[in-house]
């Protein structure tokens, strides 16, 4: 954690920790206009690595004196981003930072929907679950899994089916590999006494189904929710 490594107080080694997250996310965003803007990336290729790139902030959460209340503010970034994304999503201009990067067609009201949840989810995780077992592996379900799941299936996809939303056989499986494997290198890195493989392989396994089965948008809520369930009762 920072304030040993740096010899500060517990409150400025978490409000260090913090300002990094800050610079993390919005350099993120930044790089993904810019791969937008100039070369063309597509909306949808974007719109999913800021979403995988947004739930790896987890990857802080180890540089976080857990002894002071300030350890939640790993969050206040996601706070901010949720009155952005509200505003935004109500008010943004069409070649926002955030429309061009968070939104499949370039509608702000996008911004409302899975962006949001997303958010909310991100919010609960890391202060209702902070720095347990369900609340990494629920986030690396939800960044990791549901992150690359649409990606490899709307390119690569060849087995389709619907039920609620079109989906692929390639991008479930995509949705359960990804899951398992960032949960256990997350787990690992921020928690290793916690690292249960079995339950990683059935939670990513039930998240994989959960996704296939949920409509667009809700899945931000519904996967993270599947995995805080089974490994807080299993």
């Amino acid at each position: 954690m920072l304030s040993i490594i740096l010899e500060v107080s517990p409150l400025v080694g978490n409000l260090l920790a913090t300002v990094l997250t800050f610079i993390y996310v919005f350099g993120l965003v930044a790089l993904m206009n810019f791969f937008v803007t100039s070369f063309g990336l597509p909306q949808d290729i974007s719109r999913k690595i800021t979403h995988i790139g947004a739930g790896s902030i987890i990857v802080f959460l180890p540089l976080y004196n857990d002894l002071h209340w300030s350890k939640y503010l790993n969050i206040l970034i996601m706070v901010v981003w949720l009155i952005l994304l509200i505003q935004k999503g109500l008010f943004a201009n069409p070649d926002d930072e955030a429309v061009k990067t968070m939104t499949r067609t370039g509608d702000r009201g996008e911004l409302l929907k899975g962006p949001l949840y997303f958010v909310i989810m991100a919010i609960i995780c890391g202060t209702l679950f902070y720095k347990t077992f369900s609340g990494i592996v629920a986030m690396t379900c939800l960044a990791w899994g549901d992150g690359f799941a649409p990606i490899i299936g709307s390119r690569y996809g060849k087995f389709k089916y619907k039920i609620l939303s079109d989906k692929s056989i390639e991008g479930s499986l995509s949705m359960f590999i990804f899951a398992f494997v960032a949960s256990i290198f997350f787990v690992w890195l921020i928690i290793p006494s916690a690292l249960n493989i079995n339950l990683i392989l059935i939670t990513s396994l039930v998240s994989m189904f959960v996704e296939g089965f949920s409509p667009k948008e809700i899945d931000n809520i519904l996967i993270p929710i599947t995995a805080i369930a089974i490994t807080s009762f299993i």
